[in-house]
């Protein structure tokens, strides 16, 4: 087995609550997993305490600040710069990992073509499943991005996934930093995991998942405003349309266009104007998406390999055709 150290990101808005809860849980990971490690922590700009009960109570860690409110990729992807040792993990502030969570993680990094390997994700206070294996799934031209599925018996325990959940992930550095981290153009959130994955994918590197490394998400009980709701589907929606924009190519990336317009006025008919907005949105980010799709392509040529969305999602619906799998709603 390689001499693998980590690196844990965490990238954080008003999470000093939870602190008391997955910190500790984080370094009696860590240090179970008898590895060196390093832990950095980038606050987004918190408007709680978060700061400063990180330097007065966790003085092992890094903490830096951005200097404005930046959203996610931007957020970790100034984490990521800051990592030195052969892994990262990529981990959410809200998540508290089980004390033996890397044990059976490294294994997959014997293999020259992991990109990395996420956990599972059970509830905070139950065993319920929130994220497993990601099961990639067209309905039409678009990629469905929420199912999970887990494997029934006890058989070869290597299960693709097609992402790996931005909230717990563990991924080779190297090819992290050959990916040049998160798309920024994806900010202030949502979808970033998703294509960050199916990038390494297109360019020869695997997704695992690894049901015996577990931990703990806390879903949000906020209740938003209306007009925040409506800002969150807006985002959500535009950056769908990026994702697939940038991935799928020929006449699937024709015929998406075409369903995505019939969609548009079909949303527009049943006043769901904020899909029309996303629409919008979506077409005056145009560059970032030729931006994203050469930078893509200029990868392949330095790994040899290109495959498109659609082999991808072949070759992952492959790997579990003669297994016992069974799918899961997705939680939280």
């Amino acid at each position: 087995m390689k001499d693998l150290n980590i690196s844990v990101v965490i990238p954080n808005y008003n999470g000093v609550h939870l602190f008391p809860f997955t910190l500790p849980a984080l370094f009696e990971a860590l240090a179970d997993s008898g590895k060196q490690f390093e832990i950095i922590i980038v606050d987004d700009c918190s408007t709680d305490d978060s700061v400063k009960y990180l330097t007065d109570n966790f003085t092992q860690v890094s903490v830096l600040v951005n200097s404005s409110n930046s959203g996610f990729s931007k957020t970790i992807n100034s984490g990521i710069l800051s990592a030195k040792y052969e892994l990262v993990l990529l981990l959410n502030s809200d998540v508290k990992l089980r004390r033996n969570y890397f044990a059976d993680q490294f294994r997959y990094f014997d293999s020259t073509d992991t990109f990395g390997v996420m956990g599972k994700i059970i509830g905070w206070d139950d065993d319920m499943v929130q994220d497993a294996a990601k099961y990639p799934k067209f309905e039409g031209f678009k990629l469905k991005t929420s199912y999970n599925y887990v494997e029934n018996t006890d058989g070869d325990p290597l299960l693709y996934s097609m992402y790996l959940s931005g909230a717990n992930a563990l991924v080779d550095r190297q090819k992290l930093s050959q990916l040049g981290g998160f798309d920024e153009h994806y900010s202030p959130f949502y979808m970033e995991d998703v294509d960050l994955s199916i990038r390494a994918w297109r360019v020869g590197w695997k997704c695992y998942f690894e049901p015996l490394s577990v931990c703990r998400h806390r879903t949000s009980t906020s209740i938003a405003t209306k007009e925040k709701r409506n800002f969150v589907r807006t985002i959500y929606n535009r950056n769908k349309m990026y994702f697939h924009a940038i991935h799928l190519e020929g006449l699937y990336l024709t015929g998406w266009y075409v369903q995505c317009f019939f969609e548009v006025l079909f949303r527009v008919i049943i006043l769901q104007f904020y899909y029309l907005r996303s629409f919008i949105a979506f077409i005056k980010k145009s560059s970032g998406i030729r931006d994203s799709r050469l930078k893509l392509e200029e990868l392949s040529k330095t790994t040899g390999v290109n495959l498109t969305l659609h082999s991808v999602v072949s070759l992952i619906k492959g790997s579990v055709s003669n297994k016992n799998i069974s799918f899961i709603k997705r939680q939280g």
